[in-house]
């Protein structure tokens, strides 16, 4: 009996060591927007300004990601900091809508506890996907919207600012042109994070102004569990960037997980079969960045270009702009 327990004990412990010795460290993949980015349509003087920023969020992230930290905070560090880089569509620098007003989404998800937050339609709250976390953290709510969010910002003790904080007269001449044309310019995009953190926990955030002169109180995928962004540690963290309206309708984010879980597709070719087959014999143009419970990672897009980037341990962080 005494054997058999060694025996046991010795098994149980090679296990724990081999499983340890599998997990693949931290992994933090980021995406900037989709769309019909070419190196015609973008200076080269700008494309480093863009690498340049998509390398600080990178590394803004790891920091967490290096010294032990969790992969939510990890995604909300490198996701705050795009918000706060006129260069994309989310926080200061967002596209305007049909009135001329910034109109902000953002969502999260824990992958550990399936646990998310999102809010919708913000105009004050200087950190939308801070928001978002703090909707998931201390409230019984997935979602608030408008005016019930910024309240219950305030409240949390977030950053307010004047809505001209989010101005910049990049975004505004782009409205003014697509309001006189009434048609859309899609250079700056959704920005978005997904992180493995050495714990082997999955999370996934999305941030967004939507979509340049949307109307009638338009809502994207970014903000919506399932569409725009998930997390599961049994499979992989999604965020999405895109047409959000056939994200939403196919639920992309969640559809990524569903493949691997109940198909047992790998993240790679399940995240290119929904891009580059499903939604683009639909019309329908984006991107996504995925990361799997191993490390694997996928960032598929079925445009000219994706503001897109990862950084592995002990690597140095990369960045992509074109295809």
């Amino acid at each position: 009996m005494k054997k058999l327990f060694y025996f046991f004990a010795i098994a149980i412990t090679l296990l724990a060591n081999t499983t340890h010795a599998q997990r693949p460290g931290y992994v933090l993949v980021i995406h900037g927007g989709a769309g019909n980015i070419t190196p015609e349509r973008i200076t080269p003087e700008k494309q480093g300004l863009y690498e340049q920023k998509l390398t600080e969020a990178l590394t803004e992230g790891e920091k967490i990601l290096a010294s032990g930290g969790n992969a939510l905070d990890a995604v909300v560090a490198a996701v705050q900091l795009m918000e706060e880089c006129p260069l994309f569509n989310a926080g200061k620098g967002a596209v305007f809508n049909a009135e001329g007003k910034n109109e902000l989404d953002a969502s999260i998800m824990d992958g550990k506890t399936l646990k998310a937050g999102a809010v919708a339609g913000v105009m004050t709250i200087k950190s939308p996907v801070e928001a978002a976390r703090r909707v998931m953290d201390s409230s019984v709510h997935v979602m608030m919207a408008g005016r019930g969010a910024e309240e219950f910002a305030r409240i949390q003790g977030l950053e307010m600012v004047d809505p001209s904080y989010f101005y910049t007269d990049e975004s505004w001449q782009e409205y003014l042109r697509v309001k006189a044309k009434i048609e859309k310019d899609g250079r700056k995009g959704t920005v978005g994070a997904v992180a493995l953190d050495q714990n082997g926990n999955l999370a996934a955030a999305t941030s967004t102004g939507g979509m340049v002169y949307k109307k009638y109180g338009r809502i994207g995928d970014s903000p919506i569990i399932g569409a725009g962004t998930y997390a599961n540690n049994e499979s992989c963290a999604v965020s999405c960037t895109g047409h959000g309206e056939y994200f939403i309708r196919n639920s992309v984010a969640f559809d990524v997980s569903a493949r691997m879980l109940y198909l047992g597709e790998t993240l790679e070719k399940t995240a290119g079969y929904i891009i580059n087959e499903k939604l683009k014999s639909m019309g329908a143009n984006g991107g996504l960045i995925a990361l799997d419970k191993e490390g694997n990672l996928s960032m598929p897009f079925n445009t000219s270009g994706m503001f897109r980037g990862y950084v592995k341990k002990g690597e140095m962080p990369r960045v992509f702009i074109f295809r």
